[in-house]
């Protein structure tokens, strides 16, 4: 399906918001939030933010109604059960944080629900759904890492030439189940000690859920997916730094922005 270079006018298809994150976050947090509600041309039933558990980020679901998800009450395993990572590098949390977001389906009360990374800004309008296809939006390189990793879990190599790396993506819990029910009868075991089991641990970006997923709804119906490049901009400097005026500056190049100050999952500094 070529890109559409239409702008999104709005979407009737009524979602929830999933955004797994920790303290640390809580710079970028509020304008991620804030950003969805403007710039996510859906009916919003809820906002799920899926954290450890923190007094402050439960105190900011209060300010901003939105529901506080403790993390470790989603999957059968913490971070603790991980061990991914080097003397030099720690990559269990990340790791962690994409198991959480395959998991919205035990969180959602929608059949579609957008994850959306939490120190990533939408600063254009967004839909994920025209008609009866699903929008995603890509980019034009990947890690290599991860489509070996989806190969060895399905047992096919990719199908997508594009990227579905971008920040944030929608999940059809129907189609989730199916991804998830097809590892388990492949590797008979829980889809999620089948994703940890089928990383190289000597490789620092060993798995993507968003290249999983995008790959196995890309092979099995590449006619009900829409392509729009993501357009993201990577920031060095905080979210609270960025003025209405910039945004706007930037809107006219870009669909998001993402500020990177804080490498938290990668270091494993967070519990």
């Amino acid at each position: 399906m070529p890109e559409s270079s239409r702008p999104p006018t709005g979407s009737g298809t009524p979602i929830d918001v999933i955004i797994p994150a920790i303290e640390k976050d809580l710079g970028t947090l509020p304008f991620v939030i804030d950003g969805v509600r403007k710039q996510v041309k859906h009916p919003i039933h809820r906002i799920f933010i899926v954290s450890p558990n923190s007094e402050k980020i439960k105190s900011l679901c209060a300010r901003k109604g939105c529901i506080f998800v403790d993390e470790t009450r989603v999957l059968p395993i913490t971070k603790k059960h991980i061990r991914y990572g080097t003397k030099k590098w720690n990559r269990s949390g990340w790791l962690y944080q994409q198991l959480l977001k395959l998991s919205g389906d035990r969180i959602s009360t929608q059949r579609y629900f957008l994850v959306i990374d939490a120190d990533t800004v939408l600063i254009r309008p967004h839909i994920f759904r025209s008609g009866d296809k699903t929008v995603f939006y890509y980019r034009d390189w990947s890690q290599p890492e991860y489509y070996r990793t989806y190969a060895k879990l399905m047992g096919r190599k990719k199908s997508s030439r594009r990227s579905f790396v971008a920040h944030y993506m929608l999940f059809d819990k129907t189609k989730l189940a199916r991804l998830k029910r097809d590892i388990e009868e492949r590797h008979q075991e829980a889809w999620y000690s089948a994703i940890i089991r089928s990383i190289d641990k000597t490789k620092q970006f060993g798995f993507s859920e968003f290249e999983t997923y995008g790959n196995y709804l890309h092979t099995r119906d590449p006619g009900g997916i829409v392509f729009r490049k993501c357009l993201n901009k990577s920031l060095s400097t905080s979210a609270s730094a960025i003025s209405e005026a910039r945004a706007k500056t930037l809107a006219k190049k870009y669909r998001s922005l993402s500020f990177h100050k804080r490498k938290i999952y990668a270091r494993g500094a967070f519990g």
